[in-house]
């Protein structure tokens, strides 16, 4: 399956892990780059830069295929200058960005030979992403898990904008999760996907609580809100009693400050490593309707190859 997207990132499949926010650590992100795809760690959610060390020269130990780091710098209101020169330091291949402005990592960047990929949701940051200098830009679309646009664009329709909005490869998110959005995603025009929701449900996502991965084989499309949209950054979690409570204090005009306590990190770690619902929340995207039993990495990955075989050879037919 060779696009741009593999030949810039050096991969076999056009398959990329997303961030995940306290979740993307070396077990999840060396079992996608063994597999064939591009595995990430998740910078903002580890305390120290020496944390950051650590977690890289593990996936080293781990694979020896390229991998990323992510920076999910609007999301976290802290420093990520220190954790930059890091993954700089263990000459990391490829860093992705996330939210907020991605400007101070461009310039940093300038002259390094790193991939740089910027995750947008819509044309407009697109285009911005590619004049800045990023190497690909990942598209996610309302049906996404975790931070989105303000705008409520599908995927299937935004996809297509970017494509003939920028000249640089186009990786597509939101509501991808088998060999079926694999391919859809190619025939919109993007050259890779990346998920996130269907990585947490895989057995090499070890931090993730049962609880949480349970969920996300049980729920439905329909068990996923969209919370956070009153402060201008909306972000889709599972629906429970914690996320409920969010969107009444939305509904009544809360401030930031009133919401905080609510949307914190540390109450989505009461849920995604506690497996406490009553107390905290989970980042899911509607893929949850398409997610049925917790896999190795390796096994959703075959079972991704052969169903976009299987398309292929549908689609050659059609001629």
């Amino acid at each position: 399956m060779e696009t741009r997207v593999t030949k810039l990132l050096k991969i076999k499949y056009p398959i990329i892990q997303g961030g995940l926010a306290y979740l993307a650590y070396s077990d999840l992100a060396a079992a996608v780059s063994n597999a064939g795809g591009l595995g990430q760690i998740t910078a903002m959610s580890l305390k120290t830069p020496e944390d950051l060390k650590l977690e890289i020269r593990k996936v080293k130990e781990k694979t020896n295929k390229p991998f990323g780091v992510n920076f999910a710098i609007g999301q976290h209101g802290r420093p990520f200058e220190h954790l930059l020169e890091v993954a700089l330091e263990e000459q990391v291949q490829v860093i992705s960005m996330t939210g907020g402005n991605p400007a101070p990592i461009f310039d940093r960047l300038k002259g390094v030979d790193v991939k740089k990929l910027v995750l947008v949701a819509a044309r407009r940051q697109a285009e911005k992403a590619e004049e800045l200098g990023a190497d690909a830009v990942m598209v996610v679309g309302q049906e996404g898990g975790g931070h989105l646009g303000r705008h409520d664009v599908s995927t299937l329709v935004l996809i297509p904008q970017v494509v003939d909005a920028v000249s640089i490869p186009v990786i597509a998110s939101g509501g991808i999760g088998d060999g079926r959005g694999l391919m859809a995603a190619l025939a919109l025009g993007a050259e890779g996907v990346e998920m996130g929701t269907r990585f947490v449900a895989t057995q090499e996502c070890i931090h993730a609580h049962d609880l949480y991965k349970n969920m996300l084989v049980d729920l439905t499309e329909s068990d996923t809100v969209v919370i956070k949209r009153s402060i201008g950054a909306p972000a889709r979690a599972l629906k429970n009693c914690w996320t409920e409570q969010i969107l009444s204090l939305e509904k009544q005009g809360a401030t930031f400050e009133l919401l905080k306590p609510y949307i914190s990190g540390e109450a989505n770690k009461k849920y995604i490593y506690e497996g406490c619902p009553e107390e905290g929340f989970g980042w899911a995207g509607q893929v949850v309707g398409l997610i049925h039993d917790i896999p190795t990495v390796s096994e959703l990955f075959e079972r991704m190859l052969s169903q976009a075989s299987t398309i292929q050879t549908k689609w050659n037919n059609f001629y």
